[in-house]
């Protein structure tokens, strides 16, 4: 069985990380993990924290964290894939992006000044799923699930009150895909959770295609 981490944050990318990609993908390699999915924050406050710069620019330092971590996967056979936590306009709400690449955000600019509604329909056309995360944090509102494709129903973050079976009930009620992660900041994060399959995941669209089946078990936190 393979463990694999669908909510991973980098220092290089994520200001509210602190811990470096190559210490996070050492860890994880440590933990038995077979890979994971860096969804560093894009919304418009953190691309406005660095400045005035060149949109070719902005996605550089965006990408920075993956691009570390997967450098530091080199030939270890860890699987590093490109994932996004995304907020719109002023929203609180945040959601995770599966099935990306480095292209996508070059050529698709300013992803947060979309509507939700217009969000979701360029995301499908791009063959992208939309995941809320930690819908039931108590800052949080949930979006339409007529919209979204999946609810992340664990999220192991120690420091946030999650209210897991909240997002648990919402995914079912509403016929939704469901994730799991650990939403890795800092060094005691590592591996708290995720997901197992029986396969490994290796490519973007092996990641969607396990997501899109259910084809996993759920890592419960240690």
């Amino acid at each position: 069985m393979y463990k694999f981490d669908t909510h991973v944050h980098t220092a290089e990318s994520s200001h509210c990380a602190n811990l470096p990609a190559k210490e996070m993908l050492e860890l994880y390699i440590k933990a038995g993990y077979s890979g994971i999915c860096v969804t560093d924050h894009y919304d418009k406050h953190t691309f406005r924290r660095r400045g005035s710069l060149p949109w070719e620019r902005h996605i550089d330092c965006f990408l920075k964290g993956y691009r570390k971590a997967a450098e530091a996967a080199g030939s270890t056979g860890f699987t590093v894939l490109l994932g996004a936590e995304v907020k719109l306009g002023d929203s609180e709400n945040d959601l995770l992006l599966y099935g990306l690449t480095e292209r996508f955000f070059y050529e698709n600019p300013k992803l947060y000044d979309y509507d939700f509604g217009g969000f979701c329909g360029h995301m499908k056309k791009n063959g992208i799923l939309v995941f809320q995360a930690h819908p039931f944090r108590p800052e949080i509102s949930r979006e339409n699930p007529c919209l979204l494709d999946g609810v992340e129903i664990l999220n192991a973050n120690p420091r946030h009150n999650s209210n897991n079976d909240s997002a648990c009930g919402f995914a079912e009620k509403n016929g939704l895909l469901v994730s799991a992660g650990s939403d890795t900041h800092r060094a005691e994060d590592v591996g708290r959770s995720g997901i197992l399959t029986a396969k490994k995941i290796n490519s973007p669209g092996a990641l969607k295609a396990v997501l899109t089946s259910g084809g996993f078990s759920i890592i419960v936190p240690y």
